[in-house]
């Protein structure tokens, strides 16, 4: 869909992840227990303060902006849903306009669903945004998107070539404001688009690392019984732990543990343990003398093939394509 980098006038941005994304995604969706894991990965990629500070640093390294928006989320034109003076806006104030961003979007989201994999797209209008995946193991998560760019200069053919094709706009003026509006979109030239690609792949993975981080470690502003939780999980990761066993250390029922730990940790307990047990291992994979055996038991494991199911589930990799791929790095 048309989407427009408006960034040549630098007022107060309106895309902001973890400040917007958390208020508009998160606050709609004010649920507790009920929420799904993809929803809870959402809420807790969007509350972190690394996210804020990215897209603050990432506007001034680049000129271009992104946000964080819900796997789940229908619309991936930042231009058109934030800036009404975009030419994206514009595009779909048209009737053909609007029919054709629909379709590059339903588009789009088919492709992101499939590959899970970042992707540059380029709309029928000419402008490019790119789309990457954030992935908690192989469960899409949330996506982040950037608002839109020309990947070369514009002439006034190019406009009039749009225009012609849109047909009338919505307004004897439409026009005027459209030209204004698609000359200023920011340009930025291909080589350093497909950096801006690669600085949005490489910190999606980041956030979510810190997101597992932080999920991990326990503080004062939590729960007590979650805070006890975390730490019983974390002191015992190496042997068999039961539910019963952590019920007892932090003397709560087990539907308000259920309920509480889900609303921290956005995991169950199994998956927090599960995570808990992957970390350990990835950071045993780092020994090169530790054979794969070893660090199944050391970290918990009860044998090699649930060790490598849950490994891929969480890391998308199996244990020795992640020893691999740290070594190259």
């Amino acid at each position: 869909m048309g989407k427009t980098n408006n960034v040549g006038s630098r007022t107060r941005r309106p895309l902001t992840g973890s400040k917007q994304a958390q208020a508009l995604f998160q606050g709609k969706c004010n649920v507790t227990e009920e929420k799904g894991p993809a929803q809870s990965g959402f809420d807790q990629l969007a509350s972190l303060p690394l996210l804020s500070r990215y897209e603050d640093a990432f506007h001034q390294a680049t000129g271009v902006e992104f946000q964080l928006v819900p796997p789940d989320k229908k619309h991936l034109c930042l231009n058109a849903e934030n800036s009404k003076g975009s030419i994206c806006s514009m595009v779909g104030e048209t009737a053909l306009g609007s029919k054709g961003c629909a379709a590059e979007q339903k588009k789009l989201i088919g492709k992101v669903d499939n590959s899970l994999s970042p992707l540059r797209n380029r709309c029928f209008a000419g402008l490019s945004e790119v789309v990457v995946p954030v992935l908690n193991g192989r469960r899409h998560v949330g996506t982040l998107v950037s608002s839109h760019i020309f990947e070369k200069e514009r002439s006034n053919l190019d406009f009039e070539m749009l225009a012609k094709r849109l047909g009338k706009g919505s307004s004897k003026d439409w026009k005027a404001k459209a030209k204004r509006a698609y000359f200023k979109t920011q340009v930025v030239p291909s080589e350093k688009f497909e950096a801006i690609t690669e600085l949005l792949h490489v910190f999606a993975r980041h956030l979510q690392e810190d997101a597992t981080r932080h999920s991990m470690t326990h503080t004062e502003m939590e729960h007590i019984a979650v805070r006890n939780a975390k730490k019983f999980i974390l002191s015992h990761y190496d042997a068999s732990i039961s539910l019963e066993q952590v019920l007892k250390h932090v003397h709560v029922s087990r539907f308000h543990f259920f309920k509480i730990f889900k609303k921290a940790t956005g995991m169950t307990m199994t998956e927090y343990t599960s995570r808990v047990r992957v970390e350990k291992a990835k950071s045993l994979l780092l020994e090169p003398g530790l054979r794969i055996s070893d660090v199944i038991f050391t970290s918990g494991f009860g044998s090699i093939p649930q060790f490598n199911a849950v490994f891929k589930r969480h890391t998308g990799m199996s244990p020795t394509a992640y020893r691999t791929s740290m070594r190259t790095q």
